[in-house]
């Protein structure tokens, strides 16, 4: 009953949130999503680390049902567990595919790997220090209380399993390195099962170690990383649903509330038993995880008529899910309050106590847009992005030309030291995203800021330190114009007057080399200015060049 108003109190008159949640309710169905499938034949590994007598209990409890090896310093004899006297070095997977590389069994004298469907773990520290281990590995917990459901967890944890694939990734978007050159490392730093690692220029990500938290679609600059459960788009078409039906029935100062449906739903549960729970302009909206609410879903949330968007962020989200939200909601704060909306737009709800979930959400919202967004989102990241802030521009209550943003948004220009740069266009092959262009025939340096994500790849690239970012929202149409940063006058051959290079290149390199034992004469600094070409041809005809056709032979 308390669900379907939406988590307020009956004695509190919510018709427009009740029209809104019918509407919700009516949205259709997302598409399906490819799933990713487990196989747990039940095969048990206990390590038994400094609990050796723990250990050997809960593997002879697990025994009735399932086989059981037991990995510890202390062997014992059971009839129904392998006990082996040896230390587990290292340990990788997930359910179903664990494999343990094991020193010091008796007989062996190499490092033995091995493997298992499920992991329970005595060590202290336990094997696996990710912040969220995969699926199949359980850390025994210390109070023995504790361990039974853990146990009895175990014992059902053997058969086939799905669960969705999360995340999609678009390698030719990703801005993580260009040639040994690291870029962006946000995906990876904030990932707390390890499912994202290096892969060259690129990323790779195991699904099985994936959990659907989608922070790593949050923090992602590109879009190259997105969150699938739901897409966007599907996200979207709810949010404008929700709060069109809201309006249309006279509500008024939406407040959009993310929540999950576990720890956040329970929250909610108890605010509505306990007192009021939510405002009848509070709308709550469940997500597998909040750490999937990035700034393409905030600003449309506020242009399509919300006036605060807030995300509830109990105990058991973690402190970097957090930090990441916050980030997200004060770029987009940053945005709002440029354009002249005023009042507090986000927030982060930290709280697990009822009352301070009531008194967080009935803070007053801000202004929002006089007329509500209708556009459908896009799953293309900067898109959304693009079409909310167009529409925040156009009724903005105060038009500017560009946002200063703070540092680490993804959005901004590129700026070149002219003095400095030499036109090695080293940047332009970096640049990830297409932001920066040559000139193709004509030695030029072109920028496109709509497309620049600040991965800061052409800055750790220029090898003349000329490039530095400035963060920031131009709002202008020269943000889709490419407008030219550096230009220069052609080098031409010195001997068949060929242009090659660019006269900063060259002089560079002159002024580099003329002290080189190399280039001593007169005539090897010529043959720096001369075409590939004419240098070959100059090096054969010099009669004074030594030549690899001429060692050894004899006078």
């Amino acid at each position: 009953m308390l669900e379907k108003r939406g988590w307020t109190s009956p004695s509190i008159e919510c018709a427009p949130k009740l029209a809104a949640l019918d509407a919700l309710r009516r949205v259709s169905s997302c598409e399906p999503i490819p799933s990713v499938s487990y196989l747990s034949r039940g095969n048990v590994l206990v390590v038994a680390g400094e609990e050796a007598a723990r250990a050997r209990d809960a593997a002879e409890a697990l025994a009735t049902t399932l086989p059981v090896t037991v990995v510890g310093n202390d062997k014992f004899e059971s009839s129904r567990v392998n006990a082996w006297n040896g230390r587990v070095q290292s340990l990788q997977g997930y359910l179903g595919e664990f494999m343990a590389t094991i020193e010091g069994l008796q007989g062996v004298v190499a490092q033995a790997p091995a493997k298992f469907d499920l992991v329970l773990d005595f060590s202290r520290p336990p094997l696996f220090a990710m912040r969220q281990p995969p699926q199949g590995y359980f850390a025994a917990p210390a109070p023995l209380e504790a361990l039974e459901p853990i146990l009895a967890e175990i014992r059902e944890a053997v058969g086939e399993f799905e669960k969705p694939r999360y995340f999609a990734y678009r390698e030719n978007l990703c801005a993580h390195s260009r040639s040994a050159i690291a870029g962006c490392q946000a995906c990876i730093e904030i990932c707390s099962t390890r499912a994202i690692a290096p892969d060259g220029d690129h990323v790779k990500v195991d699904p099985h170690l994936c959990m659907g938290c989608g922070a790593c679609a949050t923090v992602c600059p590109s879009g190259a990383m997105s969150y699938q459960f739901p897409r966007v788009a599907d996200r979207g078409e709810q949010m404008r649903k929700l709060l069109g039906a809201f309006a249309e029935a006279g509500g008024r100062e939406a407040c959009l509330v993310f929540h999950d449906g576990a720890d956040g739903r329970t929250l909610l549960a108890r605010a509505a038993s306990e007192g009021s729970g939510l405002s009848a302009n509070a709308l709550p909206l469940e997500t597998w995880h909040v750490g999937s609410v990035g700034l393409d879903l905030l600003l449309p949330a506020i242009a399509m008529g919300a006036s605060r968007v807030c995300v509830i962020a109990t105990d058991a989200v973690d402190v970097e899910y957090r930090a990441a939200l916050r980030e997200q909601m004060r770029i987009g704060q940053t945005v709002l309050r440029g354009l002249g909306y005023e009042g507090i737009h986000f927030q982060l709800v930290e709280a697990d106590d009822p009352r301070a979930l009531s008194t967080a959400l009935d803070a007053p919202g801000g202004t929002t847009a006089s007329e509500p967004a209708s556009f459908a989102l896009s799953n293309d990241k900067r898109t959304s992005i693009e079409f909310a802030v167009e529409h925040l521009v156009r009724h903005a209550p105060r038009p500017v030309d560009e946002i200063a943003l703070p540092e680490g948004a993804p959005f901004g220009e590129v700026r070149v030291d002219v003095g400095r740069c030499t036109m090695c266009m080293a940047c332009v092959g970096a640049c990830p995203e297409s932001a920066l262009m040559d000139g193709v025939d004509t030695p030029l340096l072109k920028f496109l800021e709509r497309n620049c994500v600040q991965c800061g790849l052409c800055e750790a690239t220029c090898p003349e330190d000329a490039i530095t970012l400035s963060p920031r929202l131009l709002l202008t149409p020269a943000v889709r114009e490419a407008r030219v940063l550096n230009r220069t006058e052609p080098f031409h051959c010195i001997r068949c007057k060929k242009a090659f290079g660019t006269r900063q290149v060259v002089e560079a390199m002159l002024g580099r080399l003329a002290g080189h034992s190399m280039f001593t004469s007169q005539a090897a600094l010529d043959r720096l200015q001369m075409c590939a070409d004419c240098r070959v041809v100059d090096m054969m005809s010099s009669k004074n060049e030594v030549s690899v056709l001429h060692l050894g032979s004899q006078d």
